[in-house]
């Protein structure tokens, strides 16, 4: 009788933990199989949440617990620049205005179907069109190496400059003097694979089919060794000052 009796009170107790406002949860399910990351690299782009159909996927907290209307500006990377988990399917991704002004406003529209067990890039780009309300975008697969080598970096080049040439990304180690491609020549909308480069600090640059001279460059980038990165050309080719926010820029994101 004893032994029902502290039976029933355990399971009683069990029962009401798991009723507790602050009782613990399981969490152990698995998560969705795809992964995604996004980019505001729209030039005068407002800042945006980004949405997948009609979910939305990213936003910013602020202090009072409401959703921010800062949302991610140009040259942000949606999740703080980590991938969001998604189910597998069909999408169509969309960036919407994040401030009261225009509020969930669409600017930017592309479709994608993810797969299981793999990654991709929603980039905003192009140069927005403040009469319209509208800017580019596309969508590409992370294609990561099958199996990573840990003694080197991975390194590959997406161009979201809609009025730049195909370009080549070249990674010099200015220790050694060595210079070397980063893959081949990348049209705008376009990624190229994921190169391995020793780890080290590089000097980066971008240059034409043909050319010698340097379109874009960033000096002092590392490269961690069994890391993966996307080096990103972002802005209005047109601009050649050196300070504003609208000139070409390399933007570098580790995917893992």
């Amino acid at each position: 009788m004893n032994t029902l009796r502290s039976i029933a009170m355990l399971l009683c107790t069990i029962a009401l933990t798991a009723c507790e406002k602050n009782a613990v949860q399981d969490i152990t399910g698995s998560l969705p199989g795809a992964r995604v990351k996004f980019f505001n690299f729209g030039v005068g782009a407002p800042a945006v949440n980004f949405y997948a159909n009609n979910a939305k996927i990213t936003a910013i907290l602020s202090a009072t617990g409401v959703e921010s209307t800062n949302g991610v500006a140009f040259g942000g990377v949606g999740g703080g620049g980590f991938y969001s988990a998604i189910d597998p399917g069909q999408y169509t991704f969309t960036g919407k205005i994040a401030a009261e002004v225009d509020k969930d406003v669409s600017i930017s529209t592309s479709a994608a179907t993810l797969a299981t067990g793999k990654a991709y890039s929603y980039y905003i780009s192009g140069i927005y069109n403040t009469a319209a309300k509208t800017a580019e975008a596309f969508v590409l697969e992370d294609a990561f190496v099958d199996t990573l080598d840990y003694t080197v970096a991975y390194v590959r080049f997406v161009n979201a400059i809609s009025n730049a040439s195909p370009m080549t990304l070249y990674a010099r180690n200015p220790t050694t003097g060595v210079e070397v491609p980063v893959g081949g020549a990348v049209a705008y909308k376009a990624g190229g694979a994921f190169v391995a480069l020793p780890g080290a600090v590089y000097d980066l640059t971008t240059r034409y089919d043909g050319s010698t001279t340097n379109v874009i460059t960033r000096t002092g980038v590392s490269f961690s060794v069994g890391k993966v990165y996307t080096i990103g050309a972002r802005g209005d080719i047109t601009v050649v000052s050196t300070t504003l926010a609208t000139r070409p820029q390399l933007d570098n994101t580790a995917n893992r």
